[in-house]
């Protein structure tokens, strides 16, 4: 199984790109590719703009790569409880080239945050628009204060509790 894998984030310290990056490789035998968005270099979207230049490159390479893709495993970032600008432009460009840009494939939708709310709200944003998307988000999963249950120098989860719930999302992906 082929596993794409990306945080919904620009930050070149992405915790969520850290947590997506963790879980995909629990998914046994799997060879998993993580993706950064901030290499699908996109202008603002707008229909003016669309009209202008056409399809802009970034999103056709961030396409393909998700083409590549047996299944995904998105850690979506939160700003302001809403997706980070930098994401939701790409999604944008890409979505008005595959409006299915997600093609069916299993899904495991996560989100963290350093607070106490895990980023929930907009893991609940993407798991109600994923049906518009091709999106089957076969399980969910939001992690709480990050930095006290992630040790970003191994990489590693270091709460017992949250990684088994990370293991049992995963298992969702090939059932």
């Amino acid at each position: 199984m082929k596993i794409i894998a990306f945080g919904a984030s620009n930050s070149s310290t992405s915790i969520n790109k850290a947590l997506a990056t963790y879980t995909a490789g629990l998914v046994p035998g799997a060879e998993v590719k993580v993706l950064d968005i901030r290499d699908y270099d996109v202008p603002m979207f707008s229909q003016d703009l669309e009209k202008e230049i056409g399809q802009a490159d970034g999103a056709k390479r961030f396409l393909a790569d998700l083409a590549e893709a047996d299944a995904f495993v998105i850690s979506y970032a939160e700003h302001n409880g809403h997706y980070p600008a930098a994401y939701k432009n790409l999604f944008d460009w890409a979505s008005r080239i595959e409006r299915k840009l997600f093609k069916e494939k299993p899904a495991l939708y996560l989100a963290t945050s350093p607070g106490p709310g895990g980023a929930k709200s907009v893991l609940a944003a993407a798991q109600a628009s994923a049906p518009f998307f091709g999106g089957n988000v076969k399980a969910a999963v939001s992690v709480a204060s990050f930095f006290d249950n992630f040790d970003m120098a191994s990489g590693q989860v270091t709460n017992a509790a949250i990684d088994a719930e990370l293991q049992a999302a995963v298992a969702k992906l090939s059932a």
